[in-house]
């Protein structure tokens, strides 16, 4: 009913953590002008502009915003934002390193190798990296960095001692909305795409992704075990990752994915658990969808329940957590000898503003705007948390299957 997050994923690492990315040469700007130009020190370790920008670019781009059109105001809000964040993260490196806690070359391997073969090939794996625009020796150093701050916010965390039953029953009691099992079905999925996305045995057409499924199809009423082949034919990678399953959905949520009426009976009908639909084409994608769970009726969950207890207990557990690690870090950024340069600048410099815009982008807006960075670097007592000890979130809280748009078939057991 309740998952916990992965503590880390490859897109996790170089696009959702590029804030932590500290692959650039600190000690060298790389020529005149802009690109040695220093945006903020910690302890003597020089944080250069080169990178905010780089960051700051990846992060328009995930949001289909070109870096050259930002305004002034967004890449000054934007800048500022995204150095605030590595400044925080360098901090915690620091006392990490400083505290012997830095990762050793195989645990950091480990992780690397993790991820890999989460995405199924190494071609995955390199178009990951291609699309990211990241190396994989700076995803490493991503990897350890992220590594060396995890250790030190596991070992803040550990003196943490567990809530008490009246605490459990407590949240429990003011979080009771939280702990309904709503109307729903659980599915997997095995999709087939005729794009070519360096899939293990990838249909690169139509009448090959049709041809795939087909077979995949046959495979599957002749008794083959549906994780197993989804993990090994499936084109989508959370399919890949988690066995075809996609998560718990109610009937409301299957509406809004785009999913057809009948299809939607079908689930809520005659079909059952174990079954399997017949393939179904979606925006050029073949899926065949497992029914995992049916629930016809919305029940309330009681504490008598162990993983509605245990989740209970995960979140006062979560939230001491955040409470210390922000702590911690407020105490490590007032240790710290930090300069923040480019806010100096701004300060400083009636033209700041102006001379910040990059060339070529078009001229500043009249008024501010929500820069690409807003609300993806996140505050201090939640972002050094993120990675301590997920809290666990109920099973309808996954991704979204694939939407579906077109004829909906017969299932089959």
């Amino acid at each position: 009913m309740y998952r916990a997050a992965k503590q880390f994923s490859l897109l996790a690492i170089v696009v959702s953590l590029a804030v932590v990315l500290v692959a650039c040469d600190r000690t060298k700007g790389g020529g005149d002008g802009k690109g040695s130009a220093v945006a903020a020190t910690v302890n003597d370790k020089k944080i250069m502009l080169t990178e905010v920008d780089k960051i700051l670019e990846q992060q328009a781009k995930s949001q289909q915003v070109q870096f050259s059109d930002m305004s002034q105001l967004e890449l000054a809000a934007g800048r500022l934002q995204v150095l605030d964040e590595l400044v925080r993260r360098e901090v915690l490196y620091q006392r990490a390193e400083k505290e012997n806690l830095l990762p050793k070359d195989d645990e950091v391997a480990q992780v690397i190798n993790e991820q890999k073969q989460q995405l199924g090939t190494k071609e995955a794996f390199e178009n990951a990296l291609k699309e990211s625009g990241q190396t994989e020796e700076a995803v490493r150093d991503v990897a350890r960095r992220q590594l060396a701050i995890q250790k030190l916010l596991d070992r803040t965390s550990a003196k943490i001692e567990p809530p008490t039953d009246k605490e459990v029953e407590d949240f429990y009691n003011n979080n009771k909305a939280r702990y309904v099992s709503q109307r729903g079905v659980g599915l997997a999925a095995i999709v087939v795409d005729p794009a070519d996305n360096g899939a293990t045995n990838d249909a690169k057409s139509d009448i090959e992704a049709k041809n795939k499924i087909d077979i995949i199809h046959q495979r599957l009423k002749s008794n083959a075990d549906f994780a197993t082949v989804a993990r090994a034919e499936s084109e989508d990678p959370q399919s890949v990752q988690r066995g075809g399953d996609v998560g718990f959905f109610t009937e409301e949520q299957l509406k809004q994915s785009g999913f057809p009426q009948d299809l939607i009976k079908q689930f809520f009908g005659e079909m059952q658990v174990g079954g399997f639909t017949a393939p179904i084409q979606t925006s050029g994608r073949w899926t065949i969808f497992k029914l995992t769970d049916k629930r016809l009726q919305s029940e309330n969950l009681t504490l008598d329940n162990p993983d509605v207890r245990k989740d209970a207990t995960d979140n006062i557990l979560n939230q001491r957590k955040q409470i210390l690690n922000a702590a911690m870090l407020e105490v490590a950024m007032r240790e710290a000898r930090i300069t923040n340069h480019l806010a100096q600048d701004m300060l400083n410099s009636s033209t700041a503003l102006s001379s910040l815009r990059p060339a070529g982008s078009r001229p500043a807006a009249a008024t501010p705007a929500s820069s690409p960075a807003a609300g993806a670097s996140a505050s201090p007592a939640a972002s050094p948390a993120s990675g301590s000890g997920a809290a666990a979130t109920p099973a309808n809280g996954g991704a979204k299957p694939p939407a579906s748009n077109t004829n909906a078939a017969n299932s089959s057991k």
